[in-house]
């Protein structure tokens, strides 16, 4: 992300139905201090996500535990529906596994969506914590898998 994402970015998170499962809409202040702490920070928590040029939202991809990588996605509802979260859940499972990592998606228990794709992908639930349910795609090891 770059500080000229920051008008896309808060009309993101100024928007309450993509905010509904996650927190108050954001005001340009805290976008502000979400983009500089989040997406411009070494290494960065977020990247922003791309469709044909133009912004509709970011990926999660940052170091969860010892052996997880959080990995998701908050997107424009406009490219909701339309595969968008697949896609990136794909990419980003792509991006984790090399690392021997084993990816790991949080998401509030009322989020269906998230925990559609989560058990599509194979992601089996942990349990909860602070709140979130908790889904983690393990490493196969071994030729037994």
């Amino acid at each position: 992300m770059t500080e000229d994402d920051l008008g896309s970015l808060h009309g993101l998170l100024s928007d309450p139905l993509v905010m509904r499962y996650l927190e108050p809409p954001y005001t340009e202040e805290q976008t502000a201090a979400f983009l500089k702490k989040a997406g411009l920070s070494e290494p960065p928590l977020i990247y922003a996500a791309e469709e044909d040029g133009s912004f509709i939202g970011y990926v999660i991809c940052h170091d969860f535990d010892e052996t997880g990588t959080e990995i998701g996605w908050v997107l424009r509802p406009d490219r909701w529906n339309r595969g968008c979260a697949s896609l990136l859940t794909e990419q980003l499972i792509g991006r984790v596994l090399p690392e021997g990592r084993e990816p790991v998606i949080e998401c509030s228990p009322e989020q269906e969506v998230t925990e559609h794709i989560a058990r599509k992908y194979g992601f089996t639930c942990e349990g909860t914590s602070g709140g979130l349910r908790v889904f983690r795609l393990k490493r196969r090891t071994g030729a037994g898998g």
